[in-house]
């Protein structure tokens, strides 16, 4: 049963009640949050051509799945590199977690808003507009993802054709001069928060025996600020001696490893979170059902899933606007409330 919905000027029909593989039965209330598409963006797979049974698609359509009977492929687009296909696995997760893999922004951090604001600054520095302002509705594509998309999704809404690289170079001028700032303690206070209850979580996790893993798809000079302002608030000293492995877009920041992952290839693709497992925590595929991963955004829970683990979200960001909480195992409302979850109680 389907029921047609207007977006903009087209219709798209909204799926009531669907199964496929690697997500399952969805109730009627999650299922509404996927659109139903003839085919994929680019016509590469059709609905009734080839067992393609359904192409469906979250709000922020950041992802395509292309639902066979056996399996269940990802599209995922970017506004800077080639699409990729991923297969969607079956979420296999059996508690206890031996490993517990946590997005930074929103998730540990508090950031996200400050971020978008960044993000608004140097647009308006590129239309040369002190008076820009992101819609509401912007949200969904302004977080979660790397920083080159963030900005490319605002050229192309607001100021087709103009030059990504000079709104890098806007974006980066502000980030550091507000950087500066901060660190001289003349900058923005609300910056950076950490997460309510981090510090306990987090404590609890390393007292369990259970690995940590940091996740974030920002470059180093963005996400390192943020980390060593988290726990210096916290009193929890040097991150690199608390976080079995964190990874950066473009750069593992292990002690004496490097990393290799730039942002053609940030969330919603599986890369980092399969390199903080594999290469920085050590967990073979086989283990995958003993690893979750924590996120806020919807870019992230569908990194997460295509990386082959069960995914859990935290409210406070952009999961339900973008239409992702069908991929998810649980949603909730803060780090605490995950613990029954993660440990199986």
């Amino acid at each position: 049963m389907l029921r047609a919905v207007e977006l903009g000027e087209r219709s798209a029909c909204y799926a009531t009640r669907v199964r496929f593989p690697g997500c399952g039965l969805l109730a009627d209330s999650f299922a509404s949050d996927l659109v139903e598409l003839e085919s994929t963006s680019e016509g590469l797979f059709r609905v009734g051509r080839e067992g393609v049974q359904q192409v469906l698609t979250p709000r922020d359509r950041k992802v395509e799945l292309i639902v066979f009977a056996d399996k269940t492929l990802a599209l995922v687009r970017s506004a800077l590199g080639p699409a990729a296909l991923y297969p969607l696995l079956d979420d296999t997760y059996m508690a206890p977690a031996e490993a517990v893999l946590m997005d930074l922004d929103g998730t540990s951090v508090r950031s996200e808003r400050f971020w978008m604001w960044v993000i608004e600054r140097a647009l308006a520095a590129l239309m040369g507009d002190a008076r820009f302002a992101l819609a509401p509705e912007d949200e969904p594509f302004v977080s979660g993802h790397s920083v080159s998309e963030h900005l490319q999704y605002c050229i192309d809404k607001y100021c087709p054709g103009r030059s990504l690289a000079e709104a890098r170079r806007h974006y980066y001028a502000i980030t550091h001069r507000e950087m500066d700032e901060i660190a001289a303690g003349r900058g923005r206070i609300d910056a950076f928060e950490p997460a309510p209850g981090l510090k306990e979580f987090l404590l609890d996790l390393k007292g369990r025996g259970l690995k940590i893993g940091l996740v974030t798809s920002g470059l180093r000079e963005k996400a390192w600020p943020e980390i060593l302002a988290a726990f210096r608030r916290l009193g929890m000293g040097n991150p690199l001696e608390f976080y079995d492995a964190i990874i950066t877009a473009g750069e593992r920041l292990t002690p004496g490893q490097t990393g290799t992952l730039g942002e053609l290839a940030p969330k919603p693709h599986p890369w980092l979170y399969a390199e903080t497992a594999a290469a920085g925590l050590g967990i073979s595929r086989e283990q995958r059902g003993r690893v979750i991963g924590l996120e806020d955004s919807g870019a992230g829970v569908v990194s997460i899933r295509l990386a082959g683990f069960a995914a859990v979200g935290i409210g406070g960001g952009n999961i339900e606007a973008s239409g992702t909480r069908p991929l998810l195992r649980a949603y909730c409302p803060d780090l605490a409330t995950t613990l029954p979850i993660i440990l199986g109680r």
